[in-house]
């Protein structure tokens, strides 16, 4: 028995699938960010808070406004910045969702970290 083997359509199909996915990826990371201003000034955020639309990048600009480095954290961002005095931090984060009911998909709500 002999089994015909057609490289060029295999590789073909598997090109096509590694550019949809790019193609997709590309998508998600061309969507645009909004960008929110955050400035520190005697060691105090302001505004100390902030409020973003869900499901959309997120861009940080930190002014540090104090002859002193600070350091911007969040632990449930999963970041850090160091921003030295009389300059400023970029910090991009990933869309975020918001919670939701699971039995009720219409119920949902919105996370203010304070």
């Amino acid at each position: 028995m002999r089994i015909a083997f057609a490289p060029f359509k295999f590789v073909s199909c598997a090109l096509a699938l590694v550019a949809t996915a790019f193609l997709t990826s590309a998508g998600t990371r061309a969507q645009q960010a909004t960008a929110i201003g955050i400035s520190v000034k005697g060691h105090h955020f302001q505004p100390s808070e902030i409020r973003a639309p869900a499901n959309k990048p997120l861009t940080l600009r930190i002014k540090n406004l104090d002859t002193t480095a600070m350091e911007f954290e969040s632990v449930s961002l999963r970041v850090e910045k160091v921003v030295a005095p009389g300059s400023e931090g970029i910090i991009n984060v990933r869309p975020l969702a918001p919670f939701f009911d699971d039995f009720h998909q219409e119920a949902h709500g919105t996370l203010v970290a304070q």
